[in-house]
């Protein structure tokens, strides 16, 4: 069984094909710049011995129709295909982000679900239009073919409801379901699954703290498998500092900023969205260029890690006593997998409740799933690598199987 992962954004295609028979990914790549004169296509294949061949096209991509025939032309190329015809794709899964409170787990997709999808756009009005886009020119390329949608929110929709609500009138719950929905779900939920193979134990045995943190944010209280508190709220502005994103705030700060600083919602939203974070203290939201900046003696880059790596700890604290324990912290995503020092710093002074990071191990170069706790750490420590394309591949076939 093969099945194409689509994730559309609002200028970009991300896609793999995996062959399920053998859980591997054939192809993937992504089309960016969507619209623009200065649109690339990066098309790479898997070769049988697992290294990768990869071919590059520039140029304007008109639209995301034109985008996604290209990317199937690609995937049934003579030279740089990896199957004989588009109908050897049994489905495609496709990257949602908001399900909202009526889509609660991967779902076929029908008009039902496409109307669900719509109604939650305002709840995510930057990445819920675009995933609709690539649902629509995705049935309409394979007319045949199950298409079903993977929600990031639906891993959280276990959280229980003295966590998820916020302390606003029930009524506004009731009518408009503003709440606590959390993001990253699919990474969190992959990422649990991974740690708990690699541990030898059940994940319904498990209590899991899930630390996913690239240019997006987010961790995880995971119990017996099941997600029980997130740090992202009803958007994805809430919580850990990001990249952009500011993360917890005082929920007066935009009303004073707005009467003091005569900012409008939208500048606001864009201040707290797009100019916070990292990039808002210290000029860059890139981690990699921040550690550098700090190796350098700059105090707001020091300074910058100092809140963002606090955050984190909180956190864990936090997620301790929600959890009553904890099993296993896991660090996963680009900052998460890559960023020593950050795991480091995360870390520290948490010896009482039974967490001690390795600093040989955690600074030792590896890939895959690791270890970097220490032998007498009672909490272990690990770095996961996510991916969340495969874990929707998983979950595609999981509902086109009725399993």
């Amino acid at each position: 069984m093969k099945i194409l992962v689509i994730n559309t954004g609002s200028s970009s295609i991300k896609y793999k094909l995996f062959d399920m028979d053998h859980c591997k990914m054939l192809a993937g790549g992504v089309a960016e710049k969507i619209g623009e004169k200065n649109g690339i296509l990066t098309h790479k294949t898997v070769l049988d011995n697992g290294n990768l061949t990869k071919k590059v096209e520039k140029g304007l991509i008109p639209d995301h129709y034109k985008g996604l025939n290209r990317i199937v032309d690609l995937l049934v190329d003579p030279e740089y295909g990896v199957i004989a015809d588009k109908s050897d794709i049994s489905a495609v899964g496709h990257r949602v982000v908001h399900g909202g409170a009526m889509l609660h787990s991967t779902t076929i997709i029908d008009q039902v679900v496409i109307a669900a999808i719509k109604k939650n756009i305002p709840l995510a009005p930057l990445h819920n239009p675009s995933n609709l886009v690539g649902i629509e020119i995705a049935e309409s390329i394979f007319p045949d073919v199950p298409q079903v949608a993977v929600f990031d929110t639906s891993f959280h929709q276990t959280i229980p409801g003295y966590a998820h609500l916020y302390a606003i009138p029930y009524e506004i719950y009731e009518r408009h379901k503003i709440r606590r929905y959390g993001f990253h779900g699919i990474s969190h939920a992959y990422v649990s699954e991974q740690a708990a193979e690699y541990m030898g134990r059940l994940l319904t045995e498990l209590d899991l703290i899930t630390v996913h943190i690239g240019n997006g944010a987010s961790m995880t209280a995971i119990k017996n498998g099941r997600s029980v508190d997130t740090t992202m709220g009803m958007t994805p502005l809430a919580g850990l500092v990001m990249g952009t994103r500011s993360g917890d705030i005082d929920p007066a700060l935009p009303s004073y900023m707005a009467d003091y600083l005569g900012m409008s919602m939208q500048e606001l939203s864009s201040l707290l969205n797009k100019e916070s974070g990292l990039k808002g203290l210290c000029g860059t939201n890139d981690m990699r260029e921040v550690i550098e900046k700090m190796e350098k003696g700059d105090k707001l880059a020091t300074l910058a890690i100092s809140i963002y790596t606090y955050r984190i700890k909180k956190y864990i604290g936090a997620y301790f006593a929600v959890l009553g324990g904890v099993d296993a912290i896991i660090f996963t995503a680009g900052v998460g997998e890559h960023a020593p020092l950050i795991r480091e710093r995360s870390c520290q002074g948490l010896k009482r409740l039974g967490i001690e990071i390795d600093a040989a191990k955690n600074n030792a170069p590896g890939s895959g799933i690791r270890e970097i706790s220490t032998a007498d750490s009672e909490v272990k420590i690990l770095v996961v690598p996510t991916n969340e394309a495969l874990k929707i591949a998983r979950e595609t076939k999981r509902a086109i199987e009725g399993v």
